[in-house]
């Protein structure tokens, strides 16, 4: 099933595209420092939620766009009744601004019924996450300074 958002960003590209790049490389991107040194997020949305084993591949980007690819595996107990996403999040230039976009795909688990659940629910709180993701991300990259200059933040006294 495939997913995915798009949210607008009032920051320029070159200062997103060097946020992405420090959260990525931070693991920030996902959560508590704690958890992300472990690789693991927690997502969900609407109250429900689950910690979720995170992958993330190398910033890669063109003067155009910039992207992580990313993979959310269910972890610990029951793991296989999520399903995995395989995604990828985008940023790219949007007039004065810039354009944050999360596009993926994933496959129910449990076979038919699961596709029969996807259907009717479980596609919604897809969804729903992945809006609750990319909000969070947006705040990120709309609220970290920028050291090398690239934004027009100023930079955060501590």
């Amino acid at each position: 099933m495939f997913v995915g958002d798009e949210v607008p960003l009032a920051v320029g590209f070159a200062a997103a595209r060097e946020r992405l790049t420090r959260l990525g490389e931070s693991g920030a991107l996902f959560g508590s420092a704690d958890d992300a040194y472990a690789g693991l997020a927690r997502v969900g949305a609407a109250g429900v939620s689950k910690l979720v084993r995170v992958q993330v591949r190398e910033l890669s980007w063109t003067d155009r766009s910039a992207g992580l690819a990313l993979r959310w595996e269910a972890a610990g107990g029951g793991g296989a009744l999520f399903p995995v996403l395989d995604a990828d999040l985008t940023i790219a230039p949007a007039g004065a601004g810039t354009m944050l976009t999360l596009a993926g795909s994933y496959r129910p688990p449990l076979g038919s019924l699961g596709e029969v659940l996807d259907r009717a629910i479980l596609h919604r709180v897809a969804a729903a996450t992945i809006r609750s993701f990319l909000a969070q991300v947006a705040a990120q990259l709309a609220d970290q300074p920028v050291t090398n200059g690239a934004g027009s933040a100023p930079p955060v006294s501590p």
